[in-house]
C-alpha cells in the first residue's frame, strides 16, 4: 500500500475495530453501532467489520461509492487518465490513514471521526502518524487540498510543504433579485470535487507550483479564486459554480 512505513500503524487499527466489532452480545453489538456512528438497521456492517482480517480486497477506486467516486468515474477514464489519476490521487481514510486508488482494501465502515476503543481518536491518531511520511510524499510538487471534516484535521502540511500547498472550497453562486450571493455547498461539493478531479486526469496535467495549478484550473474553464491566507499555511481557493 501507499506509504508502508504506515502498516504498523494500520494494523493496531484494524486489529482494534475487528477485536470491537467481533463482539456478538446485544450490549456489545449496540456499542459498535455507537462507535461507528451507525444506525440499528446497519447491523450487518458490524459482522463485515469483525471480518476484515480475512476478507476479500479490491482496489480503492472500486471500493468505495458515493457521490464524490460516481462524479470521477475512474473506470471510465482513458488508459493515460486513470494512470495519471492512480499516480497521483490520495484518498484518506478512517482505518488505513491514507491511500492511493489502486491499493487493494476491503470493504469497511470506519470513518475518521471515529473514536476506537485502544486507540482514542481517529483523527489525532492519524494526524500524528501521517505527519512525517505525508510531508515526505508531498516534496515533489505542489499539493491540491480537497479535503473536509475530521479528514481535513487529519493532515496539516509542515511549513515545507503549506506553501506549495493550496486548499479548495466549493461555493454555489446564485443570483437574488440581481444581487450574487455565494454559500458553501455540501452535498454537491462532492460532485463537484469528483468533476473536478476527473477533468485533471483527463488533462493529465503536471503543475510545477500553485500559480501553475490555479492557471490550469482557470483554463479547464473553472472560476478560481484566491482568498487571503496566513503566512505559513496552505494558500486558500474558492471554486466558484453556478449550476450543480
Amino acid at each position: 500500500m501507499f506509504l508502508p512505513s504506515l502498516a504498523r500503524a494500520r494494523r493496531r487499527v484494524l486489529s482494534r475495530l475487528v477485536a470491537m466489532c467481533a463482539r456478538t452480545s446485544a450490549r456489545g453489538v449496540a456499542a459498535s453501532l455507537t462507535t461507528l456512528g451507525l444506525t440499528a438497521g446497519q447491523h450487518a456492517e458490524i459482522a463485515r467489520n469483525a471480518g476484515l482480517a480475512e476478507a476479500p480486497a479490491a482496489p480503492a477506486a472500486e471500493v468505495y461509492s458515493g457521490v464524490l467516486y460516481e462524479a470521477l468515474d475512474a473506470r471510465g477514464l482513458a488508459p493515460v487518465a486513470r494512470s495519471w489519476l492512480d499516480e497521483r490521487a490520495v484518498v484518506f481514510s478512517g482505518l488505513w490513514g491514507a491511500l492511493r486508488l489502486p491499493d487493494r482494501i476491503p470493504a469497511y465502515r470506519c470513518s475518521a471521526g471515529v473514536v476506537l476503543p485502544g486507540v482514542g481518536g481517529l483523527t489525532p491518531y492519524w494526524k500524528k502518524a501521517l505527519r512525517g511520511p505525508l510531508d515526505a510524499a508531498a516534496a515533489g510538487g505542489p499539493v491540491l487540498d480537497l479535503r473536509s471534516g475530521a479528514y481535513a484535521s487529519m493532515w496539516t502540511p509542515g511549513a515545507a510543504v503549506a506553501g506549495r500547498t493550496a486548499a479548495l472550497r466549493v461555493l454555489h453562486e446564485t443570483v437574488v433579485d440581481g444581487v450574487p450571493r455565494r454559500a458553501v455547498v455540501s452535498h454537491f461539493n462532492k460532485a463537484t470535487k469528483g468533476r473536478l478531479v476527473r477533468a485533471l486526469a483527463e488533462a493529465a496535467l503536471a503543475p510545477a507550483s500553485v500559480d501553475e495549478l490555479i492557471e490550469a484550473l482557470r483554463d479547464l474553464k473553472h472560476t478560481v479564486e484566491e482568498r487571503p491566507a496566513p503566512a505559513g499555511r496552505p494558500r486558500q481557493l474558492d471554486l466558484v459554480v453556478s449550476s450543480l
